[in-house]
Protein backbone atom coordinates (compact mmCIF):
# COMPACT_ATOMS: atom_id res chain seq x y z
CA UNK A 1 0.00 0.00 0.00
CA UNK A 2 1.38 3.42 -0.95
CA UNK A 3 1.94 5.70 2.01
CA UNK A 4 -0.52 8.59 2.13
CA UNK A 5 1.08 12.05 1.88
CA UNK A 6 -0.67 14.38 4.32
CA UNK A 7 -0.01 18.09 4.79
CA UNK A 8 -1.41 19.71 7.92
CA UNK A 9 -1.75 23.49 7.99
CA UNK A 10 -2.50 24.54 11.52
CA UNK A 11 -1.60 25.44 15.06
CA UNK A 12 1.06 24.33 17.52
CA UNK A 13 0.57 24.97 21.24
CA UNK A 14 2.11 23.92 24.50
CA UNK A 15 -0.67 22.21 26.47
CA UNK A 16 -0.69 22.79 30.24
CA UNK A 17 -2.97 20.00 31.44
CA UNK A 18 -4.40 19.72 34.96
CA UNK A 19 -6.76 17.04 36.24
CA UNK A 20 -9.34 17.38 39.00
CA UNK A 21 -12.33 15.40 40.29
CA UNK A 22 -14.62 17.82 38.41
CA UNK A 23 -14.32 20.90 36.22
CA UNK A 24 -14.57 24.16 38.21
CA UNK A 25 -17.63 26.38 37.83
CA UNK A 26 -17.15 30.10 37.16
CA UNK A 27 -15.59 31.72 40.24
CA UNK A 28 -14.80 28.35 41.86
CA UNK A 29 -11.34 27.14 42.88
CA UNK A 30 -10.73 23.38 43.04
CA UNK A 31 -7.77 21.37 44.25
CA UNK A 32 -6.41 19.45 41.28
CA UNK A 33 -4.84 15.99 41.05
CA UNK A 34 -2.12 15.81 38.37
CA UNK A 35 -0.33 18.13 35.96
CA UNK A 36 1.47 17.47 32.68
CA UNK A 37 2.95 19.79 30.06
CA UNK A 38 2.78 18.32 26.56
CA UNK A 39 2.95 19.61 22.97
CA UNK A 40 -0.45 20.14 21.40
CA UNK A 41 -2.51 22.41 19.22
CA UNK A 42 -4.98 20.95 16.77
CA UNK A 43 -2.56 21.24 13.86
CA UNK A 44 0.42 19.65 15.60
CA UNK A 45 -1.78 16.96 17.13
CA UNK A 46 -3.23 16.03 13.75
CA UNK A 47 0.22 15.98 12.14
CA UNK A 48 1.62 13.62 14.79
CA UNK A 49 -1.55 11.50 14.68
CA UNK A 50 -1.29 11.18 10.89
CA UNK A 51 2.27 9.85 11.14
CA UNK A 52 1.32 7.40 13.89
CA UNK A 53 -1.61 6.23 11.76
CA UNK A 54 0.75 5.39 8.91
CA UNK A 55 1.10 8.51 6.72
CA UNK A 56 4.01 10.75 5.86
CA UNK A 57 3.22 14.27 7.01
CA UNK A 58 4.48 17.81 6.47
CA UNK A 59 3.41 20.30 9.15
CA UNK A 60 3.04 23.96 8.19
CA UNK A 61 2.62 26.37 11.09
CA UNK A 62 4.42 28.77 13.43
CA UNK A 63 6.06 28.52 16.86
CA UNK A 64 7.46 31.26 19.08
CA UNK A 65 11.07 32.09 19.85
CA UNK A 66 10.57 31.04 23.50
CA UNK A 67 11.46 27.81 25.30
CA UNK A 68 8.05 26.38 24.49
CA UNK A 69 8.84 26.81 20.78
CA UNK A 70 12.12 24.89 21.11
CA UNK A 71 10.31 22.04 22.85
CA UNK A 72 7.45 22.02 20.35
CA UNK A 73 9.76 21.70 17.35
CA UNK A 74 11.86 18.99 19.00
CA UNK A 75 8.87 16.89 20.02
CA UNK A 76 6.96 17.22 16.74
CA UNK A 77 10.08 16.37 14.76
CA UNK A 78 10.86 13.41 17.02
CA UNK A 79 7.39 12.05 16.24
CA UNK A 80 8.40 11.72 12.59
CA UNK A 81 6.68 14.83 11.22
CA UNK A 82 8.50 16.89 8.58
CA UNK A 83 8.99 20.29 10.27
CA UNK A 84 11.45 21.66 7.73
CA UNK A 85 9.14 24.59 6.92
CA UNK A 86 7.87 25.25 10.45
CA UNK A 87 8.23 29.00 11.04
CA UNK A 88 9.74 30.67 14.11
CA UNK A 89 8.09 33.97 15.08
CA UNK A 90 9.64 36.32 17.63
CA UNK A 91 7.64 36.18 20.87
CA UNK A 92 5.46 33.65 22.63
CA UNK A 93 4.33 30.28 21.30
CA UNK A 94 0.69 29.30 21.48
CA UNK A 95 -0.45 27.95 24.84
CA UNK A 96 -3.52 25.89 25.77
CA UNK A 97 -4.77 25.70 29.35
CA UNK A 98 -6.56 22.35 29.65
CA UNK A 99 -8.65 21.20 32.61
CA UNK A 100 -9.76 17.55 32.67
CA UNK A 101 -12.40 16.14 35.00
CA UNK A 102 -12.55 12.61 36.40
CA UNK A 103 -15.08 11.66 33.70
CA UNK A 104 -12.63 12.63 30.94
CA UNK A 105 -14.52 15.77 29.94
CA UNK A 106 -12.42 18.89 29.46
CA UNK A 107 -12.45 22.66 29.27
CA UNK A 108 -9.79 24.41 27.19
CA UNK A 109 -8.66 28.00 26.75
CA UNK A 110 -6.14 28.75 23.99
CA UNK A 111 -3.93 31.82 23.61
CA UNK A 112 -2.70 31.75 20.00
CA UNK A 113 0.71 33.43 20.34
CA UNK A 114 2.79 32.71 17.21
CA UNK A 115 -0.15 30.96 15.54
CA UNK A 116 -1.81 34.35 14.97
CA UNK A 117 1.21 35.48 12.95
CA UNK A 118 1.08 32.53 10.53
CA UNK A 119 0.00 34.44 7.42
CA UNK A 120 0.94 34.80 3.73
CA UNK A 121 2.05 31.31 2.75
CA UNK A 122 5.39 31.06 0.97
CA UNK A 123 5.87 29.38 -2.39
CA UNK A 124 7.57 26.48 -0.61
CA UNK A 125 4.61 26.03 1.72
CA UNK A 126 2.16 26.19 -1.18
CA UNK A 127 4.26 23.65 -3.11
CA UNK A 128 4.00 21.24 -0.17
CA UNK A 129 0.21 21.63 -0.21
CA UNK A 130 0.04 20.96 -3.95
CA UNK A 131 2.16 17.81 -3.64
CA UNK A 132 0.00 16.22 -0.92
CA UNK A 133 -2.67 13.56 -1.29
CA UNK A 134 -4.73 15.14 1.49
CA UNK A 135 -4.63 18.60 3.09
CA UNK A 136 -5.95 18.84 6.65
CA UNK A 137 -6.77 22.26 8.11
CA UNK A 138 -8.47 23.65 11.22
CA UNK A 139 -9.37 27.14 12.48
CA UNK A 140 -6.81 27.84 15.23
CA UNK A 141 -4.77 29.91 12.75
CA UNK A 142 -5.95 32.93 10.72
CA UNK A 143 -8.85 31.99 8.46
CA UNK A 144 -7.19 33.85 5.57
CA UNK A 145 -4.23 31.43 5.80
CA UNK A 146 -6.54 28.42 5.85
CA UNK A 147 -8.37 29.79 2.81
CA UNK A 148 -5.12 30.34 0.92
CA UNK A 149 -3.98 26.78 1.59
CA UNK A 150 -7.35 25.23 0.74
CA UNK A 151 -7.66 27.12 -2.55
CA UNK A 152 -4.14 26.02 -3.53
CA UNK A 153 -5.03 22.42 -2.70
CA UNK A 154 -8.25 22.55 -4.71
CA UNK A 155 -6.43 23.97 -7.75
CA UNK A 156 -3.87 21.14 -7.57
CA UNK A 157 -6.37 18.31 -7.09
CA UNK A 158 -5.34 17.70 -3.47
CA UNK A 159 -8.22 16.45 -1.32
CA UNK A 160 -9.23 18.91 1.43
CA UNK A 161 -10.47 18.05 4.91
CA UNK A 162 -11.53 21.02 7.04
CA UNK A 163 -11.95 20.39 10.75
CA UNK A 164 -13.95 23.56 11.43
CA UNK A 165 -12.78 24.00 15.02
CA UNK A 166 -12.97 26.12 17.05
CA UNK A 167 -16.46 27.03 15.91
CA UNK A 168 -16.64 30.23 13.87
CA UNK A 169 -18.06 31.50 10.62
CA UNK A 170 -15.86 30.95 7.58
CA UNK A 171 -15.88 32.52 4.11
CA UNK A 172 -18.01 30.97 1.39
CA UNK A 173 -14.97 30.64 -0.89
CA UNK A 174 -13.28 28.45 1.72
CA UNK A 175 -16.28 26.16 2.15
CA UNK A 176 -16.73 25.89 -1.61
CA UNK A 177 -13.24 24.35 -1.91
CA UNK A 178 -13.65 21.80 0.93
CA UNK A 179 -14.14 18.14 0.01
CA UNK A 180 -14.95 16.88 3.52
CA UNK A 181 -16.08 18.87 6.56
CA UNK A 182 -15.49 17.44 10.05
CA UNK A 183 -17.23 19.03 13.06
CA UNK A 184 -18.49 18.10 16.50
CA UNK A 185 -22.02 18.90 17.63
CA UNK A 186 -21.21 22.33 19.10
CA UNK A 187 -19.47 23.33 15.87
CA UNK A 188 -22.35 22.02 13.76
CA UNK A 189 -24.82 24.04 15.83
CA UNK A 190 -22.71 27.18 15.38
CA UNK A 191 -22.47 26.68 11.61
CA UNK A 192 -25.98 25.45 10.77
CA UNK A 193 -28.18 25.70 13.86
CA UNK A 194 -28.54 21.90 13.79
CA UNK A 195 -26.74 19.07 15.55
CA UNK A 196 -27.58 15.39 15.74
CA UNK A 197 -31.20 16.23 14.98
CA UNK A 198 -30.22 16.97 11.37
CA UNK A 199 -26.64 16.06 10.39
CA UNK A 200 -27.65 16.52 6.76
CA UNK A 201 -27.79 20.28 7.35
CA UNK A 202 -24.00 20.26 6.99
CA UNK A 203 -24.40 19.42 3.31
CA UNK A 204 -25.38 23.04 2.70
CA UNK A 205 -21.74 23.81 3.46
CA UNK A 206 -19.78 20.94 1.86
CA UNK A 207 -20.48 17.93 -0.38
CA UNK A 208 -19.49 15.49 2.38
CA UNK A 209 -19.42 15.89 6.15
CA UNK A 210 -18.79 14.01 9.37
CA UNK A 211 -20.59 14.98 12.58
CA UNK A 212 -18.77 13.55 15.60
CA UNK A 213 -20.72 12.94 18.80
CA UNK A 214 -18.03 11.72 21.20
CA UNK A 215 -19.22 8.64 23.02
CA UNK A 216 -22.42 8.65 20.95
CA UNK A 217 -20.61 7.87 17.69
CA UNK A 218 -20.64 9.83 14.44
CA UNK A 219 -22.71 10.52 11.34
CA UNK A 220 -21.30 10.52 7.81
CA UNK A 221 -23.42 12.40 5.28
CA UNK A 222 -22.95 12.87 1.54
CA UNK A 223 -25.08 14.59 -1.07
CA UNK A 224 -27.41 12.20 -2.90
CA UNK A 225 -26.70 9.35 -0.45
CA UNK A 226 -28.27 7.98 2.70
CA UNK A 227 -26.66 9.11 6.01
CA UNK A 228 -24.41 6.50 7.64
CA UNK A 229 -24.29 6.18 11.43
CA UNK A 230 -21.04 4.90 12.93
CA UNK A 231 -21.24 3.81 16.59
CA UNK A 232 -18.51 4.71 19.04
CA UNK A 233 -15.99 2.11 20.20
CA UNK A 234 -16.48 1.60 23.94
CA UNK A 235 -13.39 2.17 26.11
CA UNK A 236 -12.60 3.59 29.54
CA UNK A 237 -12.20 7.36 29.11
CA UNK A 238 -9.25 9.12 30.78
CA UNK A 239 -8.84 12.28 28.69
CA UNK A 240 -10.87 13.23 25.62
CA UNK A 241 -8.78 16.31 24.73
CA UNK A 242 -7.20 15.04 21.49
CA UNK A 243 -9.81 12.48 20.45
CA UNK A 244 -11.13 14.71 17.68
CA UNK A 245 -7.62 15.27 16.36
CA UNK A 246 -6.88 11.54 16.31
CA UNK A 247 -10.19 10.98 14.52
CA UNK A 248 -9.56 13.64 11.85
CA UNK A 249 -6.00 12.50 11.16
CA UNK A 250 -6.98 8.83 10.88
CA UNK A 251 -9.83 9.81 8.56
CA UNK A 252 -7.36 11.62 6.28
CA UNK A 253 -4.97 8.66 6.27
CA UNK A 254 -7.68 6.09 5.54
CA UNK A 255 -9.23 8.20 2.78
CA UNK A 256 -5.81 8.76 1.22
CA UNK A 257 -5.20 5.01 1.27
CA UNK A 258 -8.30 4.45 -0.84
CA UNK A 259 -10.93 3.36 1.71
CA UNK A 260 -14.44 4.57 0.97
CA UNK A 261 -15.50 7.28 3.38
CA UNK A 262 -17.94 5.27 5.55
CA UNK A 263 -15.15 2.71 6.12
CA UNK A 264 -12.68 5.52 6.77
CA UNK A 265 -15.02 7.00 9.38
CA UNK A 266 -15.25 3.62 11.15
CA UNK A 267 -11.45 3.38 11.30
CA UNK A 268 -11.27 6.99 12.50
CA UNK A 269 -13.78 6.17 15.26
CA UNK A 270 -11.40 3.48 16.50
CA UNK A 271 -8.58 6.04 16.49
CA UNK A 272 -10.63 8.45 18.57
CA UNK A 273 -11.45 5.69 21.05
CA UNK A 274 -7.80 4.62 21.30
CA UNK A 275 -6.83 8.22 22.05
CA UNK A 276 -9.05 8.80 25.10
CA UNK A 277 -7.42 6.04 27.15
CA UNK A 278 -4.34 8.13 28.15
CA UNK A 279 -3.73 11.60 29.62
CA UNK A 280 -2.10 14.30 27.48
CA UNK A 281 -2.70 14.91 23.79
CA UNK A 282 0.69 14.07 22.30
CA UNK A 283 1.06 11.02 24.58
CA UNK A 284 -2.42 9.72 23.84
CA UNK A 285 -2.40 9.94 20.04
CA UNK A 286 -2.61 6.28 18.93
CA UNK A 287 -0.37 4.27 16.63
CA UNK A 288 -1.74 2.27 13.72
CA UNK A 289 -1.62 -1.06 15.55
CA UNK A 290 -3.75 0.35 18.38
CA UNK A 291 -6.31 1.64 15.90
CA UNK A 292 -6.45 -1.66 14.06
CA UNK A 293 -6.87 -3.54 17.35
CA UNK A 294 -9.97 -1.55 18.31
CA UNK A 295 -11.31 -1.50 14.76
CA UNK A 296 -11.06 -5.26 14.21
CA UNK A 297 -14.25 -6.32 16.09
CA UNK A 298 -16.46 -4.11 13.88
CA UNK A 299 -14.46 -4.40 10.64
Amino acid sequence: MQQTRVVVVGSANMDLVATAPALPRPGETLLGSDFVMVPGGKGANQAVAAVRAGASCVFLGAIGSDAFGVTLRARITAAGVDTGQLRVVYGASGVALVMVGADGENAIMVTPGANAAFTDLTEGELAAVRAADVLVAQLEIPVATVTEAVLAARAAGTRVILNAAPAQQVPDELLAAVDLLVVNENEALALTGHGRDDPGALLALAPRAVLTLGGDGAWYVERDAEPVYVPAVRVDVVDSTAAGDAFTAALAVAWGEGRDLPAAVRWAAAAGAACVRRLGASVALPRRAEIDQLHAPSA
